[in-house]
Formats: C-alpha cells, structure tokens, sequence
C-alpha cells in the first residue's frame, strides 16, 4: 500500500468518525439541554419552596417581636406607675412634714408672744409699783 491509499483511508475513518462525533455532540448537546431544562424547573420549584418556608419564618419572627415589644412595654409602663405612686408617697410625706413644721412654728410662736406679754406686764407692773413709792423706798426679794 502507498502512502495514498493510507490517506483515503484516513479520510474515510475521519470522515465517519467525524459523522458520528457530530451525531454523538448533538446527541450530547440535546441531552444536555433537556438536563439544563430539568435543573432550572426544579430550582425553580425549590426557589418557590424556600420562599414560602421564609414567608412563614418571618411572620413567625414578626408575631413574636410583636408580641415581645408589647410585653416589654407592658412591663415598663407598670414600673413607672409604680415609680410614679412611691414618689407621690414620698413627696406627701414630705408635704405632711413641712405641715406639721408649720403648725409646731405657730405655736411656738404663740407661745413666745404669750410669755413675751406676761414678762412685760409684770415689768410694768413692778416699774409702776416702784415708782409709786417714795425715794427711799426699795423693793425687796421676799
């Protein structure tokens, strides 16, 4: 055999196994496509799944900070009422105390008045018993 025939040979088995890579690449190709096609429809289904499954999720997790802040509110709002009506004892006790200052003042200060009035009627008294008296006469301790 020459080196012709050993050509036509190579074209003749390149030829068909050309014919048959194609065939084979289409097949591959169509095969491939009809995969792809599959992969997307269930990542799409699985897309739909997760989205749903987070929708629940956040609902979830919304109800319960909801439901959280109403409880943390709630709660704040009685310790300040709590807050609130101890400061009002206090500041009535407070009140009360300066009341009763107020009244002990008053008599005290009646009081002093009182003496106050008693001491200088009795010094008027005395000036004017003295000064009734004649010059040598002195007032004496009994």
């Amino acid at each position: 055999m020459e080196e012709s025939d050993f050509k036509r040979i190579e074209q003749m088995v390149s030829s068909v196994v050309d014919a048959r890579l194609g065939r084979l690449e289409g097949e591959v190709a169509t095969k491939f496509e009809q995969f792809d096609a599959k992969i997307d429809a269930k990542l799409g289904q699985f897309d739909v799944k997760i989205d749903a499954k987070f929708g629940q999720f956040e609902g979830k997790i919304d109800s319960k900070l909801g439901q959280l802040r109403k409880d943390v509110n709630e709660d704040f709002q009685h310790h300040v009422g709590i807050l609130t009506e101890d400061f009002q004892h206090k500041l009535q006790i407070v009140a009360e105390g300066h009341q009763m200052l107020s009244e002990k003042l008053d008599r005290v200060e009646d009081s002093l008045e009182n003496k106050i009035d008693s001491i200088s009627s009795e010094l008027a008294a005395h000036r004017a018993d003295t000064e009734g008296h004649k010059r040598g006469y002195l007032v004496r301790e009994p």
